[in-house]
């Protein structure tokens, strides 16, 4: 399956581009924790079967500490032991969030009332922007076949200060 368009390329879709990282960047200086931001980004991109975005994720958050466990049960979190509720309760709106058109009424109230428990506006507000976000990265790299393996943590904020 070879890559079939290049975003950066384009000049419409480079400026769309462009706009879009400047957004992921704004969403590295909010209030949510980096590394629920990052959790929260790969569970995301594994439902979405993004690899690209999987392989950008991991290795952010491997090169801000996060630990290979973690990472690996990412998938699994529900059966795991080693994220927080706040965590939990993050990763659980990502799940509901990116997996709307399962459910009839989208994020439950039980989710809400999780992430409301542990977050303040700021960071609720930072979490939802972010659901969104990843998901519109999922499917701008899925659509355009890009692939994952290639990332070097970094990357994405050198390419936004071009």
């Amino acid at each position: 399956m070879d890559t079939r368009f290049n975003l950066f390329e384009n000049e419409f879709a480079g400026r769309f581009a462009k706009r879009f990282a400047g957004m992921g960047m704004l969403m590295h200086e909010s209030p949510l924790p980096k590394a629920t931001q990052e959790l929260v980004s790969l569970r995301a991109s594994q439902i979405n079967g993004c690899g690209h975005c999987i392989d950008m994720h991991v290795k952010e958050a491997a090169a801000a500490g996060e630990s290979a466990v973690r990472l690996h049960l990412v998938a699994a979190w529900r059966e795991s032991t080693v994220f927080t509720e706040a965590e939990q309760a993050a990763l659980a709106l990502a799940e509901e969030g990116t997996r709307l058109a399962d459910a009839h009424d989208g994020v439950s109230d039980e989710t809400w009332a999780l992430v409301r428990k542990h977050y303040d506006d700021d960071q609720v507000a930072a979490l939802i922007c972010l659901v969104a976000m990843i998901n519109a990265a999922n499917r701008l790299a899925v659509i355009t076949h890009q692939k994952g393996g290639s990332y070097e943590a970094g990357m994405f904020a050198t390419a936004v200060a071009d």
